[in-house]
Order: structure tokens, then C-alpha cells, then sequence
């Protein structure tokens, strides 16, 4: 089985050469984010969006054609359409499974999906420093969806009583967005947990100035609450 990378950074495993060119590895990593086969026309004008649309569809052409039959074979060639073959395996279409996994509020999450490998499969970013804008637009989706993921596997994980892995997400959770108020909170009720008390002063202290700094806003009511409520309770 061939395995492409897009988490963390493009890599490809399980085979014996390299890619040709830049243009094979944008190929191939377009194509991982698509779960179905495209058009060559809208790959050519994603991949390419400043030429003509002869020109694109000509560089495309000629990607396919630099490209080491090793590389090549990992794709499924149409008359319209390219499309990964199916024995290419991309990180990011599991770890996409498994956030969407974790999103019902209802449902209990399998033991599995709050592993360590399991959190660890929801803290890398897509393709960091690549600015094409289809990575982009992938980047920011899977920015979302994967907070999501890791607060809902920390709330799983302290209510198993799994505090230093659900510290661990919810850490993940706020290096992904910093302002965000609920990934704070899934850190400060960790630590509440644990009867770390002072530690989770300090996280919404200086979460405080963050957002202060940054915003101008301070901590929505709620939260204000939630710490108040243990600060008093200590006095």
C-alpha cells in the first residue's frame, strides 16, 4: 500500500523514487484532498490559475508526461478525469473520518478515537506553507473540523478520568486557534480535574490578556463564571 501525506507536510511512502517535478507533487497532492475522481480541466485551472486555459491544460499534460512510471501508476488516468488509484492510502481521509467521528454531541466516541494515535491524527495542519489557494480553502476546512474533533476528545477523555491525554488535546486544540474560548476552557477544566487549580487560573489569566490584546474582548460570561465560581470556592 502507497501512502501520501498531506498532515503535518507532503510525503509519500511505500515506494522507491521520487516525484519529477513540483508540478507531480501539487498533482498528486490535489488529488489526495479529492475523494473522487476531477476534471482535467478544473485541475488544470486550480494547479495553474494565471495562464490561459490552454496553457494550463498544456503544463498539465506535461506533468503527467515528466512524471516516473513509479508516481504515475498511483493514478487512475481518464480521457476527462484523473483520480488516485485506489491503492493509495492519504492520511488526511482518516483522520477526516474520525473528527467527523467525534462530532455528535449524543454519541460516545469509540475507545479508539480518543487513543493517543488518535489525537495525534488531529494536531497537524494540512500542508503548512503552501499557499496555493485550493490548499488554502482545504487548510481552513480542516482547521474547523479538526478543533472540533480535539475538544470533543478531550471532554471524552476527562470524563473517563484520562486527564493527561485529554491535557494533551486540548493543548492540540488551542495551538490550532489560541482566541478560541472553547479550547481554553476544555484546558482550564482539565485542570480543574485534576485539581490543578492555580494552573487553570493562569491559562484563563493569560487567556485573558490574549484575547484582551488581540481583540480588545474579554472571556464571555460563562467562563467568567466557571472560574469565579472555583477562585470563590478556595476562599
Amino acid at each position: 500500500m502507497v501512502r501520501i501525506s498531506l498532515l503535518g507536510g507532503f510525503s509519500i511512502s511505500g515506494t522507491g523514487s521520487r516525484e519529477t517535478s513540483s508540478g507531480a507533487r501539487r498533482l498528486l497532492a490535489f488529488l489526495a484532498l479529492r475523494m473522487n475522481s476531477v476534471n482535467r480541466a478544473s485541475i488544470a485551472g486550480s494547479l495553474w490559475p494565471e495562464a490561459t486555459e490552454h496553457k494550463a491544460s498544456l503544463s498539465l499534460r506535461s506533468t503527467l508526461t515528466r512524471m516516473d512510471p513509479e508516481h504515475r501508476d498511483l493514478l487512475e488516468v481518464g480521457s476527462t478525469t484523473l483520480a488516485l488509484s485506489e491503492k493509495v492510502e492519504v492520511d488526511l481521509h482518516y483522520s477526516h473520518r474520525l473528527a467527523l467521528r467525534l462530532l455528535p454531541m449524543n454519541t460516545v466516541p469509540l475507545l479508539a478515537d480518543i487513543s493517543t494515535s488518535a489525537v495525534a491524527a488531529l494536531s497537524d495542519e494540512l500542508l503548512p506553507d503552501w499557499y496555493d489557494e485550493w490548499v488554502i480553502a482545504a487548510a481552513e476546512d480542516w482547521r474547523g473540523l479538526r478543533m472540533n474533533g480535539l475538544e470533543a476528545q478531550t471532554r471524552e477523555l476527562v470524563r473517563l478520568h484520562r486527564l493527561p491525554e485529554a491535557g494533551v488535546a486540548a493543548r492540540a486544540a488551542i495551538a490550532v486557534e489560541p482566541l478560541r474560548e472553547s479550547a481554553q476552557a476544555a484546558l482550564i477544566r482539565v485542570h480543574f480535574a485534576e485539581g490543578n487549580q492555580s494552573e487553570a487560573f493562569r491559562v484563563y489569566d493569560r487567556y485573558a490578556l490574549l484575547l484582551d490584546d488581540a481583540l480588545g474582548l474579554a472571556p464571555t460570561a460563562l467562563l467568567t463564571a466557571l472560574v469565579r465560581a472555583q477562585r470563590g470556592a478556595l476562599q
